[in-house]
């Protein structure tokens, strides 16, 4: 019933910036916390960076001072500001709700299909 849909992936060069969105939607009572994750080629599915519905946030240490995470509790979606983009940023970026509670009563964690970014010159 829940469903996360990302966007605002695309090709960027070197240095320069992105901002995904991700909007939740579905019979949605409260989200606890929001993130992104990303998966590069080759590599492991690995956390960017997670905000809380009190707007606390955290950071891999790759991405610290680069990106900043943002949410708006009223429309359910998630952000992931981008500047300073690097190559090693080429990733699939997939948006995640953690503990959504709906209003059927159910607590579960719903991942995103994913966006495509892509950090070449």
């Amino acid at each position: 019933q829940v469903q996360l849909v990302e966007s605002g992936g695309g090709l960027v060069q070197p240095g320069g910036s992105l901002r995904l969105s991700c909007a939740a939607s579905g019979p949605i009572f409260r989200i606890n916390g929001m993130g992104w994750h990303r998966q590069a080629p080759g590599k492991e599915r690995e956390l960017v960076a997670t905000i809380s519905s009190d707007g606390d946030s955290t950071y891999v240490d790759s991405v610290k001072g680069r990106f900043t995470i943002s949410r708006d509790n009223a429309k359910n979606t998630v952000n992931l500001q981008m500047n300073s983009l690097k190559p090693e940023d080429t990733a699939v970026y997939y948006c995640n709700a953690e503990n959504v509670l709906t209003y059927g009563g159910t607590v579960r964690n719903f991942w995103g299909q994913g966006t495509q970014v892509t950090v070449s010159s």
